[in-house]
């Protein structure tokens, strides 16, 4: 941008302006209208070409009352709106993939196993205790071995029911899990 002495400028992220009165290269020195000199690189500053530019961008203008006024009307909460569908979706979803837990290149089936029922069962258990009612675990068609164990788990646990996820968006390799909600229980 192309400064000259006489500019009347104002600073990019203060609520300054002021006159001119020296180019140093690339420091630019103006005067305030209190009379105080500041420096600046020339890259914080704005010329300003007319008097009805400076009052757009600064709050000068603007009376305390107003201010005030604005701070304290209160904001209405707009509520979202969920489609019936939408609401009975599963907040939570968790893939027992053995690639999405670890990134170990060499494990036997049963340590494959252990890492994704413990997973599971953490999962369920944060999911218990943070309130959060349905739950999709994610396991894959396979030979069934997990599913199963996954049966097994859920059963142990009173407070829970379990079925099959919904078709359409997971086919038939995940669990959704049902967390009864009742607080004389807990």
């Amino acid at each position: 941008m192309n400064f000259e002495i006489g500019n009347k400028v104002s600073v990019l992220d203060e609520d300054l302006s002021g006159r001119i009165i020296k180019i140093d290269g690339n420091n630019i020195t103006l005067e305030t209208a209190d009379g105080f000199e500041m420096t600046f690189s020339s890259n914080e500053l704005v010329v300003i070409k007319n008097e009805s530019e400076l009052k757009k961008h600064s709050f000068l203008d603007t009376s305390l009352d107003d201010v005030i006024k604005e701070k304290e009307t209160p904001n209405k909460k707009t509520s979202v709106r969920k489609k019936a569908k939408e609401r009975y979706e599963p907040t939570m979803e968790v893939d027992l993939h053995i690639h999405q837990l670890t990134d170990k290149t060499r494990m036997t089936n049963h340590e494959m196993l252990t890492l994704q029922l413990d997973t599971a069962r953490k999962q369920l258990e944060f999911a218990i205790r943070k309130r959060i009612q349905k739950v999709v675990f994610i396991h894959g068609v396979g030979q069934g071995v997990l599913k199963i164990e996954l049966e097994y788990l859920f059963g142990r646990y009173n407070k829970v029911k379990f079925y099959d996820a919904n078709y359409q968006k997971y086919g038939s390799g995940a669990t959704e899990v049902y967390i009864f909600q009742n607080t004389e229980a807990d």
